[in-house]
């Protein structure tokens, strides 16, 4: 079953890209395939990032999606989500780091799983804008904000 939640909620992306590009969607990034969305002004993030919704989760589909485009330097704080989440990174670079693990960096095309309740941060290089769709199953209860990621663990 998770593996056909997947594979709806990527065809979904699919489905949606196709559909702003046939409608001619702006953005204000030209690589872009969604609207930038939204600041976000929450304390959860450092820096400077937007959120376009894509898809809200509601009783009958858990998952949410949503495009979240970050300035270059700008990243979550430390996080979990108890359902897991999946990050499609659509253009340019940033990083992805699980705790006690070693930074990814992240391209085009990369796509990350997070486990369940596994703490990681996520967010644009210092000198790249990114973005990424992210896929976030909400079924066993919404995001878990932790520390902040600090300049030793964002420059490693």
């Amino acid at each position: 079953m998770k593996k056909s939640i997947l594979t709806m909620v990527i065809l979904c992306v699919a489905i949606l890209s196709s559909c702003a590009q046939q409608r001619g969607v702006e953005s204000s990034d030209t690589n872009s395939t969604f609207p930038k969305g939204n600041k976000i002004n929450s304390s959860n993030f450092q820096g400077t990032a937007y959120l376009q919704p894509l898809m809200e989760a509601d009783s009958l589909n858990p998952i949410s999606v949503g495009n979240v485009t970050f300035e270059a330097g700008a990243h979550t704080k430390w996080h979990k989500h108890p359902g897991g989440q999946i990050l499609l990174v659509m253009y340019g670079v940033g990083y992805y780091q699980e705790e006690g693990q070693e930074k990814k960096i992240l391209h085009k095309g990369d796509v990350i799983k997070c486990p369940a309740n596994v703490p990681h941060w996520h967010g644009a290089s210092p000198e790249s804008v990114f973005s990424h769709v992210a896929i976030t199953n909400r079924h066993l209860g919404d995001t878990v904000w932790l520390s902040e990621v600090t300049d030793a663990e964002y420059k490693k």
